[in-house]
């Protein structure tokens, strides 16, 4: 059976790393074809290619389409919608997702988030919260260390959740009760430690559905979290 699955994105980042994506262009009387620089939403195209067949995908932000001229009621009328019928949402966190100097609430992705993890009422029937999971794609240096930095010494590995917009952020190292040891100063979290678990685009690839199920896996004890379903 095919998982409903949501997709939230900032359609025109383009610090990522190239997929070498072509465009026709109109120069000097002529069309040709030229380089252009990859977006996210050519990485949403990658994803719906290695998705299951039979599995049916919802977009979220369109090209541009700003929410300052919305009301709240129109967001939730909107996301409502979108939302309602899927069961895990995915995020391309990428590097260039959060505008610095626009407010939360005017921004897409934290909307969509917030609509994923509540528990939806329509026509006298109420959806479970979506699984959510975090797919961390690689910014315009072909590289992950933007968000996530290695550790040898400690065998761990950080991660920058000071880069996302606070929903994300503080629905990551968010278990109640998590395993934890120490290392050269360091607190290091063991086992699913975030309710919103990440992974790398490169290793999502390889095998999509190990990551969804684990998604839903942590979404089915949400109880052992403390998860945060509003927008600061």
């Amino acid at each position: 059976m095919g998982k409903n699955i949501f997709v939230s994105y900032k359609y025109a980042d383009i610090l990522v790393s190239s997929l070498k994506k072509r465009e026709l262009a109109y120069v000097n009387g002529g069309f040709i074809t030229r380089d252009r620089l990859t977006r996210v939403r050519d990485y949403v195209d990658e994803l719906q290619s290695i998705l299951d067949d039979e599995d049916h995908i919802n977009l979220g932000e369109k090209d541009g389409e700003s929410l300052k001229d919305f009301s709240e009621g129109y967001i939730q009328s909107s996301l409502k919608d979108k939302i309602y019928r899927s069961s895990i949402t995915i995020v391309m966190i990428s590097k260039g997702m959060v505008e610095a100097y626009s407010a939360e609430k005017d921004q897409w992705i934290p909307w969509e988030v917030c609509y994923s993890l509540k528990e939806i009422t329509r026509n006298d029937r109420t959806s479970r919260m979506n699984a959510v999971l975090g797919i961390v794609l690689p910014d315009e240096n072909n590289s992950y260390e933007w968000y996530y930095t290695e550790n040898s010494a400690c065998n761990c590995t950080s991660h920058h959740t000071d880069k996302l917009f606070n929903i994300l952020n503080r629905n990551m190292f968010n278990m109640k009760n998590p395993t934890e040891s120490s290392c050269n100063g360091l607190v290091i979290y063991h086992g699913d430690f975030s309710f919103i678990k990440t992974v790398k685009w490169s290793d999502f690839k390889i095998d999509p559905n190990l990551y969804l199920n684990k998604a839903i896996e942590i979404r089915d004890k949400k109880d052992l979290y403390n998860i945060k379903k509003s927008i600061d």
